[in-house]
């Protein structure tokens, strides 16, 4: 056998070794997606005719071919869940202002289930959990566009790491953008340094955690008041809800005012906001967060 022989079918098997990984994974990704979480509004919650959609946001990317690639390729459940690109964000905040729907902050919903028993109308709260870089980078200039309000909930002891697939914004970074903000940004606990998983289980709901999770508590909002000059009356749930007990332990506390969980559906009286629903936006839930607006 010849040396360009032995190239040529080299070249081949690599080509069709390619080939059949392309199509392993288009199979997997397929796959993955055809049988994810279904994050779409339920049909008893489409039926409302008054409330407020709270929505919930994670990172807001930039379209680029990187981006666009790895999407492509992977059936990450990170990626697909809890990414927006920033193309699809610009659409959704300029349907929320084609469709003159009343964007509300947290602190107005609390004020206006506090003056009445039921809500009247349709309204949105714009959220985002872990306050990633790409909120400060991204999302934050087309909110200010439309002088929307939002809420941002903060690990306080993770602050500039890289964690969980995305690069948190430094204190710096989300200090300088609560002055350019003002009063639209509200800012929210995520715990201090409790945001990760153990065996699968939320770390802050381990029966053996309950003490350490008390003591994280008490230090975010602690870390939240030598940062900002105040605590916070918001605290939203990592991975989107708690134990009973991790749940009494909230409600108990005078200063929380709202406990934001993942739980599908919207917000119509004032019991709602101890567990307060939200919305996750990704390509499987709009089209239902859409249609009920």
């Amino acid at each position: 056998m010849t040396k360009t022989t032995r190239k040529w079918l080299l070249g081949i098997f690599i080509a069709a070794f390619l080939i059949l990984l392309s199509v392993t994974v288009q199979k997997n990704l397929k796959f993955e997606l055809g049988n994810r979480e279904n994050f779409a509004l339920a049909d008893s919650d489409k039926r409302l005719k008054n409330g407020i959609m709270v929505l919930c946001y994670h990172r807001v990317l930039n379209d680029n071919t990187a981006v666009k690639t790895v999407e492509d390729l992977t059936p990450n459940n990170q990626l697909h869940a809890y990414n927006e690109n920033l193309s699809q964000f610009k659409q959704q905040m300029d349907y929320l202002a084609k469709h003159h729907v009343k964007v509300i902050s947290t602190s107005q919903m609390v004020t206006m289930l506090k003056k009445h028993k039921t809500v009247h109308g349709k309204y949105v709260v714009l959220t985002f959990d872990d306050i990633d870089r790409t909120l400060v980078e991204n999302a934050a200039p087309v909110m200010k566009k439309h002088h929307y309000p939002f809420t941002a909930s903060i690990i306080t002891g993770n602050t500039g790491r890289y964690f969980g697939g995305e690069q948190l914004a430094t204190w710096s970074q989300i200090l300088k953008l609560k002055r350019e903000s003002g009063s639209r940004m509200e800012l929210g606990v995520h715990t201090n340094n409790m945001h990760y998983l153990e065996h699968g289980t939320p770390a802050f709901n381990l029966r053996r955690n309950y003490t350490k999770f008390k003591q994280d508590f008490a230090t975010s909002e602690e870390m939240m008041l030598e940062k900002t000059g105040h605590t916070s009356d918001i605290f939203t749930y990592p991975y989107g809800s708690g134990t009973s007990q991790v749940e009494n332990f909230l409600m108990a506390q005078p200063t929380l005012k709202v406990i934001y969980t993942l739980n599908n559906g919207i917000v119509t009286t004032r019991q709602n906001l101890n567990l307060t629903p939200r919305m996750i936006v990704n390509d499987s839930s709009w089209k239902s967060i859409r249609a009920w607006l």
